[in-house]
């Protein structure tokens, strides 16, 4: 499951930068974990904003920390419905991290990537009030089964105002893992 990305500019910044008004800030970190700020992109009334939100929800009736939402049912559960109806986001990110058990004594780390070393745009929805947002996962692509039972949801960059724009309905189509070939794997 999803709990730690990398957020390295290469690469971003001349991709975003076009889309504003004045220079995108993004903070580099190399292990952005739950509860950290992060960049995220968003909409309002069509206008493409950066804010920094916090990773992670904690409902009244949770004990634990909410980082990711099943895609599949995003729309359909309460607590993340009208999040995903009205306040879709992204998360620019140069790619995360999952841990394997290998039979040693301790879990193997791996980094996954853009096999082109393109920024991802991981896919989420934002609690305004609360400066607060939420990762989708999906089923993974074969490469990524490999390691995990589910992956992030990754927006390619040419829908990016599609998915902050449209309606439910108009971006399910977009809710796919993405190819095997753009994914990169290496032991971290």
């Amino acid at each position: 499951m999803c709990g730690r990305l990398e957020v390295l500019l290469d690469g971003m910044k001349g991709l975003l930068d076009p889309l504003f008004d004045q220079p995108l800030s993004i903070q580099t970190n190399l292990d952005l974990r739950p509860t950290d700020p992060v960049t995220v992109l968003s909409s309002t009334n069509g206008k493409l904003i950066a804010t920094q939100q916090s990773w992670g929800i904690q409902p009244e009736w949770s004990k634990k920390l909410i980082i990711n939402a099943q895609a599949e049912t995003v729309a359909d559960k309460p607590t993340f419905a009208e999040a995903f109806n009205q306040h879709r986001c992204l998360i620019p990110c140069s790619g995360w991290f999952e841990w394997r058990d290998e039979g040693q004594a301790k879990k193997q780390k791996y980094r996954f990537s853009h096999a082109a070393n393109k920024p991802l745009f991981m896919a989420g929805v934002i609690y305004p009030d609360l400066q607060q947002l939420v990762t989708l996962t999906i089923k993974p692509n074969d490469k990524c089964a490999q390691y995990h039972h589910r992956m992030p949801l990754f927006i390619p960059s040419t829908a990016i105002s599609s998915w902050l724009n449209n309606t439910p309905e108009q971006v399910s189509d977009l809710m796919q893992p993405l190819p095997n070939e753009w994914i990169k794997v290496s032991a971290a």
